[in-house]
């Protein structure tokens, strides 16, 4: 079962008008590649750190953020994402060949999308990487909006890119759920006012818990079969607790 759900944490919320998605191993199973492009960068630039501790402080933060947690101080922002750029462009150098979606996505999407969700990326990625994502993924239908990190709000833990994505969408915050794989993204769903579903394609249960969290899952696969989002539709409009 790829599915375990939580019950409590749909309690006294309304109806579901939207999904958020989490673009990085959320949609698409790129967090390897990325784990990657770190240590080619690292090679590139002459630095040494542990890579997996710098995801851990990392994952979910704009790329301008990740590069000062790199180097250990405050990079200027010119210079910052000249050096994302570069690290990026590793990056979907290693994924091209390789690219897949977190299992059942595009088919979960469209169920969404037929269900009459309103839909968007909230994602600390920047342009050329979502880019990058949508063209592979080839969606029948483009999100309704898309948040990127590059677009100069702070990035995960801070509740700002998922806020936006509600305000351009109109939908009250308490009416979204979010899609997130990593400790950051489901933090700032909580600080936003929202509901999550965690994606453990890279972390456990454990790591991604919390009283907001509906359900965490494998992959896409089986919600659509278990009608998780018919039950999530016809919950009953209550007011819905603080973050």
């Amino acid at each position: 079962m790829s599915v375990r759900l939580n019950p409590a944490a749909a309690a006294g919320w309304p109806p579901v008008r939207a999904l958020i998605f989490d673009m990085d191993g959320t949609m698409i199973d790129s967090m390897p590649h990325h784990r990657q492009s770190w240590l080619d960068f690292s090679a590139a630039h002459g630095l040494a750190f542990e890579v997996d501790d710098l995801m851990r402080r990392t994952t979910g933060r704009t790329g301008a953020e990740c590069m000062s947690e790199l180097f250990g101080r405050p990079v200027p922002i010119d210079e910052a994402w000249t050096l994302v750029r570069h690290k990026e462009e590793l990056y979907r150098a290693a994924f091209e060949s390789r690219f897949a979606e977190i299992e059942g996505f595009r088919a979960f999407y469209n169920h969404a999308r037929a269900a009459q969700l309103k839909l968007a990326i909230g994602t600390a990625g920047d342009r050329e990487n979502v880019e990058f994502a949508l063209r592979h993924l080839a969606l029948p239908t483009a999100p309704d909006t898309i948040v990127r990190g590059d677009e100069g709000l702070p990035g995960k833990p801070e509740p700002h890119i998922f806020l936006e994505a509600a305000r351009r969408l109109g939908v009250a915050p308490a009416e979204c759920v979010v899609f997130e794989d990593a400790p950051f993204g489901i933090e700032a769903a909580r600080r936003a006012g929202m509901r999550a579903v965690a994606v453990l394609s890279g972390h456990g249960a454990e790591e991604l818990a919390g009283p907001h969290v509906l359900a965490d899952i494998d992959h896409y696969t089986d919600l659509p079969a278990l009608g998780w989002l018919d039950n999530l539709l016809e919950t009953p409009r209550e007011p819905a607790p603080g973050p």
